[in-house]
């Protein structure tokens, strides 16, 4: 295991390498106490909970954040992605790494995942934080209208494509799209810095990157929150928030009907915050999180 640092401005990471099935894995892990595990989403990696990591590890927390594989500092081998490889890794990562029941907390894509893991192996999980949960790796058919299926499938031939795919991912990487990109699914535009563009652009230079983003939006959707839900026995505090226009707060709902259902659910919107509100505003979101933890 070779280790390094990395400084950010917000905090300082001790970056940590795992080797999981030949590949290598990023991860970092900060403080001391019961175990939390960060799930970034989409085009994202451990830089994206800077804001958050050091202080639920004061709050006496031993945190572990990882890069899934393909994303951030992690490998991004030419592999057919799906939300079961993911899951089987932080599976074997808790094994490795934690051997007690952790707490999962997830954004988008990583809260489906640690859904998924609350869900299927309740073993390794004391409970899940979702943060604005995905409903999918991608959209299902019957969830876009027929001229958005049409243009979907279009997008998805062009990015699978080895004459067009390069074009494509070239174009969606640049940080000028990527700051517009954010600009969609950040209320605050004062929150999409520098620092920001940089840690979701710096990966996509990685050799092997456009292979995983051609891999993943083309990749099965994966279960829905609606088919986990009946599964999960451990507490849920589902954060959302409001102003999201990705994953719309009316995602909401089927997490208030599991807790009618009898499910152990805690439900915050937060006004005026996006699609990354641990991001965007991390003193709300980390004052939730612990709030909930010490509750439980």
């Amino acid at each position: 295991m070779t280790v390094s640092i990395q400084q950010l401005p917000t905090t300082t990471f001790e970056k940590l390498f795992w080797t999981w099935q030949g590949y290598k894995i990023q991860y970092t892990v900060m403080g001391t106490g019961r175990p939390l595990v960060l799930v970034h989403g989409f085009g994202a990696s451990i830089g994206h909970w800077r804001k958050n990591i050091p202080v639920l590890a004061a709050a006496g927390y031993k945190v572990f954040a990882l890069d899934l594989l393909g994303f951030g500092g992690s490998d991004k081998p030419p592999l057919n992605y799906t939300v079961d490889v993911w899951v089987e890794l932080l599976k074997d990562f808790c094994t490795a790494h934690i051997q007690e029941r952790a707490v999962f907390v997830g954004n988008s894509i990583g809260a489906l995942l640690g859904l998924m893991v609350v869900a299927e192996h309740p073993e390794i999980a004391a409970g899940g934080i979702l943060i604005n949960c995905a409903g999918g790796l991608s959209h299902r058919p019957h969830e876009l209208n027929p001229p958005l299926r049409i243009v979907m499938g279009a997008f998805n031939s062009l990015v699978r494509s080895r004459v067009t795919g390069a074009f494509v991912f070239n174009r969606v990487r640049q940080k000028a799209q990527i700051r517009r990109t954010l600009y969609q699914v950040y209320r605050n535009r004062e929150a999409v810095s520098d620092e920001l563009v940089e840690l979701l652009y710096a990966p996509s230079c990685d050799p092997g990157a456009q292979q995983v983003f051609a891999s993943i939006l083309t990749a099965p959707p994966g279960p829905s929150p609606t088919e986990l839900l009946p599964k999960v026995e451990r507490p849920l505090l589902v954060i959302w928030g409001a102003d999201d226009p990705w994953t719309p707060i009316t995602g909401a709902k089927i997490y208030e009907q599991a807790r009618e259902n009898g499910k152990d659910i805690k439900i915050v919107p937060i006004p005026g915050a996006g699609h990354c509100p641990h991001d965007e505003v991390p003193d709300v979101v980390n004052y939730q999180i612990l709030d909930w933890l010490a509750s439980r």
